[in-house]
């Protein structure tokens, strides 16, 4: 295989793609804008390492099992070595309630239900360190693409025969992948030249402000079992993502209408302010058993986006596949931005081996992304709008749920959840479609499975009482007035809002 492929961007989609084609004997060249991690250890490069073009860079991070098994996979050599770094896998048993335990059976399938956790900087410098080890690679840092070298035919769509660098020179290149996230201008480029290129893009309606913390010496991670380390309390979502090397961070969301709490949490005070009035987060941030190691980081501008490069089953142009977030962008909370740049980068190499003509490797890598990623793409997408609608909701006085809304609402809550909580085989379901390993609502459609939840939810609470999970938090008023915000300036402004001018 003689192919020159030339990728933008060396961050987890471009490493993910190298990882792909590496090993194909294709030659594989790597420009990141960014300069190179520093030489040092997995500290120094969270502390150190420059990336503007990764704005999430240090917030918190988890590969799913459909990417933590493509690792396993294709490069074991290189699971073996995030474990040495630090990262930490999480696996399926330790997510078991006491009622599952009382019934729990181990299948094969459970060790890999695992999620694979650390800051991303350690991610990213121990698969690059990888990468640059593959004898078909080359990664090169401070190479800032400014243009795609773009090949106008009458007759056929646009062809990509390279790209163009900063001070001029030319890469030339059978196959450019475009794996430069969400800053990459390279779509509005196929854009100017003529490229039909089919695009859906919505606000995921919150924002994340992430702070790093390290357990101090001696001390270990609060005993699982207690108050939920994550949740969702309608006006705010929360979670703790350990990390390696005795880190962790904890991630708190919140949506775009919350004014008051936005403003506020950039503040390290009053972010672990918040993080006192949730049970779960307490122990966490006990000063006697961690140190925070951060600033609290913010990330906004959260849109979920899907690209469709064959509108109308007509490539929008030739040698050139988006990959990672200029391909689909979702809201990171679901935690598949990652696992959707490695499915991809393996769609793309069986897309590119299945054969040498152009116009048919666009029409496959397409196809095969709409088939793969699509589903969990809509799934997310969906939920991001019913919590946007809850969101506004919780602001809007005296509001009362339709008939419908407190039925549904009911059916996944005192149904679906308490199932899950309490069937160890549901669970394993519900997170092989969490994980990416099927369909994300597959599991439901089972009759069997559908009749469990059916089961569970005609109980009643009373007798469904033990598989509820403790508090996650308090109520809206409380938390706000407790760390002296006002519950009542978000809701006056949006009925100013409303008013007719």
């Amino acid at each position: 295989m003689n192919e020159r492929v030339v990728v933008i961007g060396a961050g987890i989609a471009g490493l993910c793609t190298a990882l792909a084609l590496g090993p194909t004997g294709r030659s594989v060249l790597l420009l990141e804008r960014d300069p190179a991690p520093p030489s040092g250890d997995a500290d120094q490069a969270f502390s150190e390492w420059n990336r503007r073009g990764v704005g999430h860079l240090r917030h918190s991070h988890a590969f799913l099992a459909r990417l933590r098994s493509i690792i396993s996979k294709n490069h074991p050599e290189l699971l073996a070595e995030l474990r040495a770094s630090g990262c930490r896998e999480l696996g399926f048993e330790g997510g078991l309630t006491e009622i599952h335990k009382r019934t729990y059976r181990a299948y094969p399938i459970d060790a890999e239900l695992a999620v694979l956790t650390s800051r991303r900087t350690t991610l990213e410098l121990t698969i690059r360190r990888y990468v640059e080890r593959m004898e078909s690679v080359t990664i090169r840092s401070e190479a800032f693409v400014e243009s795609l070298r773009a090949d106008p035919t009458p007759d056929d769509p646009l062809r990509i025969s390279g790209v163009v660098l900063q001070g001029g020179e030319e890469v030339a290149a059978d196959v450019v992948v475009d794996a430069g996230g969400r800053l990459s201008g390279c779509i509005e480029q196929l854009r100017g030249h003529g490229a039909r290129i089919g695009e859906e893009a919505e606000s995921a309606g919150i924002l994340y402000f992430t702070r790093h913390y390290r357990l101090n010496a001696g001390q270990e991670e609060p005993p699982r079992g207690g108050p939920p380390a994550t949740g969702d309390l309608g006006f705010m979502k929360f979670g703790v993502f350990p990390g390696d090397n005795g880190c962790f961070s904890i991630t708190i969301c919140v949506p775009e209408i919350e004014m008051e709490m936005r403003k506020a949490i950039v503040s390290p005070q009053a972010f672990d302010a918040i993080c006192g009035q949730v049970p779960g987060l307490i122990s966490w941030i006990d000063p006697d058993r961690a140190t925070a190691v951060s600033r609290v980081f913010g990330m906004g501008d959260l849109v979920s986006r899907w690209r469709n490069f064959t509108p109308e089953g007509k490539p929008a142009a030739l040698g050139f596949f988006a990959l990672g977030d200029s391909l689909a962008r979702t809201n990171p909370l679901y935690g598949r931005g990652c696992s959707f740049a490695a499915v991809g980068a393996y769609i793309l190499r069986d897309a590119l081996d299945a054969t040498p003509d152009p116009r048919a490797r666009a029409i496959v890598y397409q196809a095969k992304i709409n088939a793969e990623l699509r589903p969990y793409f809509t799934t997310m997408r969906d939920q991001d709008r019913g919590a946007i609608r809850r969101a506004r909701q919780m602001l809007t006085p005296n509001y009362r749920p339709s008939a419908r809304a407190r039925v549904l609402k009911s059916f996944l809550e005192d149904g679906v959840t308490i199932a899950i909580r309490s069937d160890p085989d549901l669970l394993r379901a519900a997170m092989r479609g969490f994980h990416m390993l099927e369909h994300p609502s597959a599991w439901l459609r089972k009759p069997v499975n559908m009749g469990k939840v059916l089961l569970h939810w005609s109980r009643g609470k009373a007798r469904n009482a033990a598989a509820y999970p403790p508090k996650a938090g308090p109520d809206r008023d409380a938390l706000m007035r407790a760390v002296d915000l006002s519950p009542e300036a978000d809701i006056l402004r949006l009925q100013a809002e409303a008013q007719p001018s």
